[in-house]
């Protein structure tokens, strides 16, 4: 935590580290992120991993969710920085 001054006000500065993909998703998460940001529909990730595109596009909320994005492609520019 640090002060700076910035127009004549003084602001605190707090830095909070923010987990790495990896260790916030499940293994389950990230397999279906990786399938999703290769482009498969939820239909085609669920039938490659045996489970309902229900249960998937649960997993998608989820991962969007734990990684602050709101699409694929934010998802796959998150993931590709990292």
């Amino acid at each position: 935590m640090f002060e700076v001054e910035h127009a004549g006000e003084s602001l605190v500065v707090i830095s909070v580290p923010i987990p790495e993909p990896a260790h916030v998703l499940t293994d389950a998460e990230h397999e279906v992120a990786r399938d999703a940001i290769e482009g498969l529909s939820n239909a085609e990730i669920a039938q490659r991993r045996r489970r309902s595109a229900r249960t998937i596009a649960n997993q998608l909320a989820s991962i969007y969710r734990k990684l602050g994005v709101t699409s694929r492609c934010e998802l796959a520019a998150l993931l590709s920085t990292k």
